[in-house]
C-alpha cells in the first residue's frame, strides 16, 4: 500500500510539473590542490584509502578525502552534476549531497536532504543540483545527507569569495591552501558503527592524521611565508566530536562565523562543533620554524597529541622538513561565543523579550532508550516520501505531512523563537551533549548562547549551526529567525550518529508559498520513481 501511495503521489506531481531546466576566481588558485568550480561534475565513488595508515573502503567525492574544494564568487550560479558510481554494498549505495549553509531560496528541491527535500540518487544515476547564490559569501561545505554516509568520507569544502570583502584589508592570502577541514575518521564503515560511544579512530586535518598505535604517517602541512597574513577557513566536518583548535605560538582573529562576517575578535583557542565554520586571520610573524596545529577532540579517550595525534603542521618557508617541537599554550584569550557580533545588520528580529516572538517553540530533546526524541517523537523520515514531494502533491498543513509529530508548520514572514534546553544530566535525557543543531535554509540569531544565561537581542551571534551546551551550565540555547524562505527545512543535530538515531525535526515554512514557488525539474521526481520500482 505504501508503495502504491508513493507512485500515486509521484505521478500526481509529475502531471503538474513545470520543467526547469569556471571555476572559482583565478586569484583564489594555488597549484596542486583538488579544486572545482560551481559548474562541474562531482562523481561519488568507492575507493580504498588510508589517510591515517589504515586501509579501508570509503565513499569519496571526486576521488579524494576530503572531496574537492568548490570555489565560487558571490553571485555565481551553481550547476553541480552529482554522479553516483557507488558499488560497495557494505555501505549505503544511494546518495545525496547537501550544500551546508546555502539558503536555497526558491530551490528547496536542491537542498540535498534525503527524505526532506529529495529521494536519494540511485547507483549508476546522476542528478544535477542547480541553484543560485545571489547574496551569500563565506565558508560553507558539502556532505552526504543519507543516513550516516558522510562518516564514510563524502564531505568537502565550499567557499564563496567576495571580491569586495569589507574585511579584505585584514589578510594577504585567502585561497584553497588556507582552507582547513577538520574531520573524524573511522576504521569501520558507518553501518557497522551501531551504538555509543561513537569514538573515532583518528582525527584528520585536511585528510591526513594518525591513530593510536598506528604508523607515523604524513601529517597535513599548511605552508606560510613570514610577514604575511592568512585567512584560514576552518570547517568542522566531523560526525561526532567538537574540537578545540589552536596553533602553537599564534593568536587568531575571528572574522567569520558560518558565512556571516563579524566584528574581529582575537583568541588563542577556538571551540568548533560539527557543522560549524570560522574564518580566522593569522599573522605569520614568528621565527621561521615548524609549529603544531592542534585539534583536540572532546572525546576523552582521544585527548592527546602524543605521536602527532590530532595534529597538523604550520610550516614557515625556509623551515626544515620535520615535525615541530613547539609546546602548547599558554591560552590567555579564551573563546567566548557571546562576544561574537555581526559586522552588519546586527540585531535579532521581533520584540526584544523572551517568548515574545510570533511563534515560540520549545524543543525537548531526550534519549529515553536507543533513539533520540524531540518533543516525544523520533525522526523517521527515511520511511516516508520526501516532505517537499508531499507538499507539491497537495498536502496543505502539518497534520497531513509525514512523519507524524516531526513536522512543524511555520507561517510566512513571521518571527520564530526556538529554545532547546540541555537535558543531558536528566534521567532519559539527551546524552552525548553538546548537540550542534543545524537549521537548513537560514542563518539565525542566537539570543542565548551556551555557557551564558543572558539574552542578547541587540547584536547576538548569527550562524546556522549552534551548540546546545550542557545541563551542567543550565544551558537553554535560544535562536530567532524570520520565515522569509518557504520550504521544508531540516533542523537536526550535526553529530551524524545522533541524526541517524532520530535527533531531528522539520520546519515546514509557508506551505502554501512552497507549493506555489518550488519548480523542481523532472529529474527530481524521477529519483523517487526509481526508489519505488
Amino acid at each position: 500500500m505504501r508503495t502504491f501511495a508513493r507512485l500515486l503521489a509521484i505521478r500526481l506531481f509529475q502531471v503538474s510539473l513545470v520543467m526547469a531546466s569556471v571555476t572559482g576566481p583565478e586569484y583564489c588558485r594555488a597549484s596542486g590542490v583538488n579544486v572545482i568550480g560551481p559548474k562541474s561534475n562531482l562523481e561519488i565513488a568507492n575507493k580504498v584509502v588510508s589517510p591515517d595508515g589504515f586501509n579501508r573502503s570509503a565513499i569519496l567525492a571526486g576521488g579524494t578525502f576530503p572531496g574537492p574544494l568548490i570555489q565560487a564568487q558571490k553571485g555565481d550560479t551553481f550547476n553541480i552534476n552529482v554522479i553516483n558510481s557507488l558499488n560497495d554494498t557494505s555501505m549505503n549505495t544511494t546518495t545525496s549531497v547537501h550544500w551546508h549553509g546555502i539558503f536555497q531560496h526558491r530551490t528547496n528541491w536542491a537542498d540535498g536532504a534525503d527524505s526532506v527535500t529529495q529521494c536519494p540518487i540511485p547507483p549508476n544515476k546522476s542528478f544535477l543540483y542547480a541553484f543560485n547564490v545571489p547574496d551569500q559569501a563565506g565558508t560553507y561545505w558539502y556532505h552526504s545527507h543519507v543516513s550516516a554516509q558522510y562518516c564514510d568520507g563524502l564531505r568537502g569544502g565550499l567557499v564563496i569569495y567576495d571580491p569586495e570583502d569589507p574585511l579584505g584589508n585584514m589578510y594577504d592570502v585567502d585561497d584553497e591552501s588556507t582552507v582547513i577541514v577538520l574531520s573524524d575518521w573511522y576504521h569501520k564503515p558507518s553501518p557497522q558503527v551501531l551504538s555509543a560511544p561513537f569514538t573515532p579512530d583518528a582525527t584528520l586535518i585536511n585528510g591526513l592524521g594518525r591513530y593510536s598505535g598506528g604508523p607515523a604517517t604524513p601529517l597535513a602541512v599548511i605552508n606560510v611565508e613570514q610577514g604575511k597574513r592568512y585567512r584560514f577557513r576552518i570547517i568542522a566536518a566531523a560526525c561526532e566530536p567538537g574540537y578545540n583548535f589552536t596553533i602553537d605560538g599564534h593568536q587568531m582573529t575571528i572574522i567569520e562565523t558560518d558565512g556571516i562576517e563579524i566584528e574581529p575578535v582575537v583568541v588563542d583557542s577556538l571551540a568548533i562543533f560539527p557543522g560549524q565554520r570560522y574564518s580566522v586571520v593569522v599573522s605569520a610573524d614568528k621565527p621561521v620554524d615548524n609549529y603544531w596545529i592542534r585539534a583536540l577532540p572532546d572525546n576523552p579517550s582521544d585527548s592527546t597529541f602524543d605521536g602527532g595525534l590530532n595534529s597538523a603542521i604550520l610550516r614557515y618557508s625556509g623551515a626544515p622538513i620535520q615535525d615541530p617541537t613547539t609546546t602548547q599554550g599558554p591560552y590567555l584569550l579564551s573563546f567566548d561565543e557571546s562576544a561574537l557580533h555581526p559586522l552588519s545588520d546586527a540585531g535579532a528580529p521581533g520584540v526584544p523579550e523572551v517568548g515574545k516572538a510570533d511563534v515560540n517553540i520549545n524543543l525537548e530533546i531526550l534519549l529515553p532508550s536507543t533513539d533520540y526524541t524531540v518533543n516525544g517523537v523520533s525522526w523517521a523520515g527515511q520511511e516516508e516520501l520526501p516532505i517537499l514531494l508531499q507538499i507539491l502533491s497537495g498536502a496543505g498543513n502539518a497534520s497531513q505531512l509525514l512523519p507524524k509529530g516531526s513536522v512543524y508548520e511555520l507561517p510566512h514572514n513571521r518571527v520564530i523563537e526556538i529554545s532547546m534546553p540541555a537535558t543531558d544530566l536528566t534521567a532519559g535525557g539527551a546524552t552525548g551533549a553538546p548537540h550542534p543543531m543545524h537549521l537548513h535554509g537560514h542563518s539565525f540569531d542566537v539570543i542565548r548562547v551556551a555557557g551564558n544565561s543572558t539574552y542578547n537581542f541587540v547584536n547576538p551571534v548569527r550562524r546556522d549551526t549552534v551548540s546546545t551546551g550542557t545541563q551542567a551550565n543550565n544551558d537553554n540555547v535560544t535562536i530567532r529567525f524570520r520565515t522569509n524562505n518557504p520550504g521544508p527545512w531540516f533542523l537536526h543535530c550535526h553529530k551524524n550518529w545522533h541524526l541517524r538515531a532520530g535527533l531531528g525535526v522539520v520546519m515546514a515554512e509557508s506551505i502554501k508559498n512552497t507549493a506555489a514557488e518550488e519548480k523542481p525539474p523532472a529529474s527530481w521526481s524521477e529519483l523517487c520513481s526509481a526508489q519505488v520500482h
